[in-house]
């Protein structure tokens, strides 16, 4: 799996262009801020991120995943489950794990901060996907290179989740707006953009919710799960309160903005 760059990228590249096409054709919402500068500023720092994974992480989680299997690390590893079982537990565990790491970053104050530059864009769609601040990457890359080496996780499982992943967020990123008929039965396996608008909320009540980036099933498993916004979704406000303005379409403001000043949230917002 060396050159797992050459089938997620091309996958991640493909997603993207397919979610923004659809976002041209078919907004769902209305955007508020001004596309180019918003997507210059998403797009800078998501090369920003790779760059910085790239450099601490050179082998990354699959380079984790490798080392595991010749060192015969892990715990699917150690009980020589078969592959097949090992594949499927594997999908199954990295999911849950970026479940709870997102609600962990939900909870945590000093890591809310990091997790705010994603939720501080006033309008949601593919390019917000791709929105994550470096520290908060690179955090992520650990605790993903963690569960690996826990897991013993097959090195082609970790390949397929990061572009289930991937695809997923950005899928359910966009702005865009599912037929009632697809919508209804679909929200029972993935979380559809209408229910991960809600995670963008302005209200905590809201964003505190559906942390899923994929599957519906652990936010509803787990007592998470919001199908519908209080004020609908015509009504809804994204984005946080405190910077309704157009400071979060700015690189510099959104990679300082864990270091300004911290106002605490209230469960009631």
């Amino acid at each position: 799996m060396e050159n797992e760059i050459l089938i997620r990228l091309p996958a991640f590249l493909t997603v993207f262009a397919v979610m923004a096409a659809w976002e041209l054709f078919g907004p769902a919402r209305r955007l508020v801020a001004p596309k180019p500068r918003r997507w210059l500023t998403n797009w800078t720092i998501v090369a920003l991120d790779t760059v910085i994974v790239r450099l601490l992480f050179p082998a990354a989680a699959v380079g984790a995943a490798l080392d595991a299997a010749a060192q015969g690390w892990g715990l699917l590893n150690v009980l020589d489950a078969p592959y097949w079982l090992a594949f499927l537990v594997s999908l199954l565990a990295l999911d849950l794990a970026i479940w709870a790491q997102h609600l962990v970053f939900h909870k945590v104050p000093l890591l809310w901060r990091l997790h705010r530059v994603h939720h501080a864009d006033r309008d949601v769609d593919v390019s917000t996907a791709i929105r994550f601040h470096p520290v908060e990457i690179a955090l992520s890359m650990v605790i993903k290179i963690g569960v690996v080496y826990v897991l013993g996780a097959p090195a082609l499982a970790v390949v397929v989740f990061e572009v289930i992943l991937n695809g997923c967020a950005m899928f359910n990123h966009a702005n865009i707006r599912l037929p009632a008929v697809a919508e209804r039965p679909l929200r029972w396996l993935l979380i559809t953009p209408d229910l991960h608008r809600i995670h963008h909320s302005v209200h905590r009540r809201e964003h505190d919710s559906n942390y899923g980036f994929s599957v519906s099933w652990w936010d509803r498993l787990f007592g998470t799960y919001t199908p519908e916004p209080e004020g609908g979704h015509k009504g809804m406000t994204l984005g946080l309160s405190e910077w309704q303005d157009d400071r979060p379409t700015r690189l510099l403001w959104s990679l300082r903005n864990p270091l300004l000043p911290h106002r605490p949230r209230t469960p009631a917002e």
